[in-house]
């Protein structure tokens, strides 16, 4: 959890003194695991020292397996080297660490045997490699026996000589274990044989392997390493290796197979309000944005993050990048960056009403959600509303269609309000963190300017993604595309590559090539960065700006899906009232997806009514063409 040093103060490009700057000094922090007690500011040493106790103490247990179980970014790195740090007290206890996700399929089993045969010392390899020599056939024991006696390997030469033995065909790999086993037995003996030496074994990040490379660590632990004198730790989401994870295509045999592995497992418990919030409070002090965070705020972080230490730290270095990197917060006050990014990350629907979402149409949605507010209030009470504030009232209705009384009731004149505004709005108003933030957003100086620009597009700050993207893991096989098949596709599109992980481009993938879409808005550039991105996956993508040259383009060619807006052609409703023409008609009655910056229970009610989709999120636009492509894609 160290930190960069401070960033340099900018120079001017004239004078080459550096020019003022209105905030500042920032600085990022390492997404490192913690590997020392003194670091430790979520309380895991406790549980570090009893696990390490649990392991030193179970030597005569071996072999045994152990999951340090968690979600993504929730500690399980940290927690194993602390575990490490331990163990280094421990007499006659050796570890060694393998990431796996480090390796790819099959090289997998081989890279962490081999890691595992590297923590011995030579002399051990050497007779292990001679033993296994006497028994094969005697031209393969002559060369054995030669390499061996040509000169001094090293650690890393003999391990791969006993590597090239023991996998030179089936026959061989059904010595590896008993093999392996009797070097162990040797290695772990000492003068006294008390106590015996013991090997723990590190195996971290198996839940960001894909399939293959989980397959063949779990073959190597299971089926070569089993043996006494080894302990395994591994850190995992035990979900993601559940059936309907990652592991999903598994036969019932394999399946059965992954249930032996892990013997037993620690879940990492999520950190208390008060740790958590030092924590948090220990990243804003590093990177210098502490004055910055009022209690609300830091609530709302530990809380919306769900307490998860990655979440927060990635934030916060969101918050470092945005204020230093992108000059459209030069004019702003550092508070408006911390504000903008907290709405962007944890009110994602709220977030592209205000800036200006697809469809547009949303207006100053935070005006109207601070009025809906107001007036929520004054006809929630029983009291006659107030003649100052009934204009206020009365002005709200009519703006949503409404009249200004309902024989109803009050209480029949709100709901039928909440309607007709966004979604959310009921269950943010009640939430206090929401409404100190855009209250506070609001409050700033020149907010009036910043929330103008966001509406506009002009200059949005870079999104800060809460962790790799996970949605399409609910797609049924046949629509999981491979790595790297989506060319153009927006970063996430389908389902993140974990970070500094390349995917294999595949130029002759075009996993959308069946696809046939229409897309009707009289706005298309607002759509423009997904058009493109499906293009570029193979999709066939014909852009319609009326519900007029829509029916054309249907007249001649019966698309996959078609993507509508709502409001178009002066007509807030045309979009609804376009698909109810195609579904009376006969025309079309394939899959629809509204893409609207604006969904209300009105919209979504009659969306639903009309067999289609509404959405305000391009993720989910991505997700749904996904799903239509799996739908046209021919059977093998």
């Amino acid at each position: 959890m160290s930190t960069s040093a401070p960033l340099p103060p900018p120079v001017s490009p004239f004078s080459g003194t550096p020019a003022p700057s209105p905030r500042g000094p920032f600085v990022l922090l390492n997404d490192e695991p913690v590997a020392e007690s003194g670091a430790d500011l979520l309380g895991v040493g406790r549980a570090a020292r009893q696990l390490a106790g649990l392991l030193v103490a179970s030597r005569a247990s071996t072999p045994f397996t152990l999951a340090v179980d968690a979600g993504w970014g929730m500690g399980k790195s940290s927690l194993m080297r602390l575990v490490d740090a331990e163990l280094a007290h421990a007499p006659e206890v050796h570890t060694v660490w393998y990431n796996a996700w480090t390796s790819q399929g099959a090289d997998a089993l081989e890279g962490l045997i081999k890691s595992v045969l590297m923590r011995f010392d030579r002399r051990v390899l050497r007779r292990a490699l001679q033993r296994i020599s006497e028994r094969r056939a005697l031209l393969r024991a002559v060369r054995a026996v030669t390499t061996v006696a040509a000169g001094p390997l090293g650690a890393a030469g003999l391990v791969d000589e006993l590597w090239k033995t023991l996998s030179v065909n089936s026959q061989a790999r059904n010595e590896m274990r008993g093999a392996i086993g009797e070097l162990v037995q040797e290695w772990s003996q000492t003068d006294d044989f008390r106590p015996r030496r013991l090997l723990v074994v590190f195996i971290d990040d198996l839940d960001r392997c894909p399939e293959e490379t989980v397959l063949a660590v779990c073959e190597a632990v299971k089926v070569y390493l089993d043996v006494p004198g080894l302990e395994f730790v591994i850190g995992c989401d035990r979900s993601a290796l559940a059936p309907n994870g990652l592991l999903r295509d598994l036969s019932p045999a394999a399946s059965a197979f992954m249930e032996k592995i892990f013997q037993t497992s620690y879940r990492i418990p999520v950190a208390d309000q008060q740790g958590v919030r030092a924590y948090i409070d220990w990243c804003a002090r590093t990177v210098g944005i502490d004055q910055l965070l009022d209690e609300r705020l830091t609530t709302m972080l530990a809380e919306r993050s769900a307490r998860n230490p990655r979440r927060i730290k990635r934030l916060v270095n969101g918050f470092v990048l945005e204020a230093t990197l992108n000059p459209m917060w030069d004019d702003f006050a550092p508070e408006a960056v911390v504000r903008t990014l907290l709405l962007q990350y944890f009110y994602p629907d709220f977030y592209r009403m205000v800036a200006g979402a697809a469809g547009s149409g949303a207006g100053d949605v935070i005006a109207e959600f601070r009025t809906y507010r107001e007036v929520r209030r004054l006809l929630r009470t029983p009291d006659p509303i107030p003649v100052a504030e009934l204009p206020t009232v009365t002005r709200f209705l009519r703006e949503h269609d409404l009249p200004e009384q309902d024989a109803d009731g009050r209480d029949a004149t709100l709901s039928r309000l909440e309607r007709q505004l966004p979604s959310g709005f009921p269950e943010m108003v009640r939430d206090q963190e929401f409404t100190s933030l855009i209250d506070g957003l609001v409050a700033l100086p020149r907010s009036e300017e910043l929330l103008r620009r966001l509406r506009e597009g002009a200059e949005l700050p870079a999104a800060v993604e809460p962790e790799p993207a996970v949605y399409v893991q609910s797609l049924p096989p046949r629509a999981q595309p491979p790595a790297g098949a989506y060319g153009g596709m927006p970063a996430g599109a389908y389902g993140a590559m974990p970070a500094g992980r390349a995917a294999t481009p595949r130029a002759d993938v075009a996993p959308l090539r069946y696809v046939r879409i229409l897309w009707v808005d009289d706005h298309p550039r607002n759509n423009e960065s997904l058009v493109n991105a499906f293009r570029a996956a193979g999709a066939v993508v014909r852009i319609a700006e009326d519900s007029a040259a829509a029916d054309a383009a249907l007249a001649v060619e019966r698309p996959t899906l078609i993507v509508s807006d709502i409001e178009r052609d002066g007509n807030p409703r045309e979009g609804l009232e376009h698909l109810a023409r195609l579904r009376r008609d006969g025309r079309y009655d394939g899959p629809f997806v509204f893409y609207a910056g604006r969904v209300t229970p009105e919209r979504s009610a009659v969306a639903e009514e009309l067999g289609a989709h509404l959405t305000s999120s391009g993720p989910e636009i991505e997700l749904l063409v996904l799903r239509a492509a799996e739908a046209e894609r021919p059977l093998p």
